[in-house]
């Protein structure tokens, strides 16, 4: 919690680990997070279920409630509800990416009062994000994977706990799909982004690379290029390079 006599904007702190490790402790001595909190801006960390026991689609609404959560207790902590943004790494990226791009998930009819809250952000920051969480899409803008990319042959359907990827195909696993898809639901009402892919390839050669490289942040800045949506990749900038944390106070309207 900031010090602040006026109710506070916030920024969620959203780790990575490949929906499969990681933890929120991490963030407690993150520089950047402190800079923040010297700044007046509150700082929530996030931990949420992994793979092994939901899939991604289900990560991702848990994420979300975290948001609700927070605007729902807004009162009571002094934040201030309209100001909300995110930050993270890889997964904490990609779930980042796909809060700032989603349509609100507010419910107003909601039995849960939880629920009833909005998702969205006024900005985010996203290093070593992925393009999208449609893997299907992947190789349009990776070019074809190698075997030695994924762990197996049925990775990809069991990031949505389907039973194999000819579910893709089904009515239900198009619709998960879609779910999944930031650059499917990127529209001109998005908020302001700043991508950090620092992995500068001409093409995946390893894991890693397939999973972080530049290409999927230049894939997220030509969509939001054609939707009218803010978009900065860092490796793309000009001199001197955006800083994170001015970027995040600017949206967020801290003054220094």
């Amino acid at each position: 919690m900031a010090k602040s006599e006026q109710p506070t904007p916030v920024v969620f702190a959203i780790h990575g680990g490949g929906f499969r490790a990681g933890d929120k402790s991490r963030w407690g001595a993150d520089k950047q997070v402190q800079q923040l909190i010297s700044s007046g801006v509150s700082c929530v960390a996030v931990n949420y279920p992994f793979l092994d026991s939901m899939p991604i689609q289900d990560i991702l609404r848990h994420c979300a409630r975290a948001v609700q959560f927070t605007r729902f207790k807004a009162a009571e902590w002094k934040l201030d509800k309209e100001r909300f943004a995110s930050m993270g790494g890889s997964a904490g990226a990609g779930t980042s990416l796909w809060l700032a791009t989603h349509d609100d998930m507010a419910d107003p009819k909601a039995e849960d009062p939880v629920l009833r809250e909005s998702t969205r952000l006024v900005c985010a920051v996203c290093n070593a994000t992925q393009a999208t969480y449609d893997l299907t899409r992947w190789e349009s803008f990776l070019g074809p994977a190698k075997p030695e990319f994924n762990t197996s042959e049925a990775e990809g359907a069991m990031f949505y706990h389907l039973s194999s990827i000819a579910d893709f195909a089904t009515e239900k696993g198009k619709s998960v799909l879609r779910e999944c898809d930031m650059l499917h639901w990127i529209s001109k009402d998005d908020p302001p982004l700043l991508l950090n892919n620092s992995q500068v390839v001409e093409a995946p050669k390893n894991r890693g690379e397939w999973l972080h490289c530049i290409h999927h942040a230049r894939e997220v800045h030509k969509e939001c290029a054609a939707d009218g949506v803010p978009c900065i990749v860092l490796q793309d900038a000009p001199e001197p390079k955006p800083d994170v944390v001015k970027f995040l106070l600017k949206h967020l309207k801290v003054l220094p």
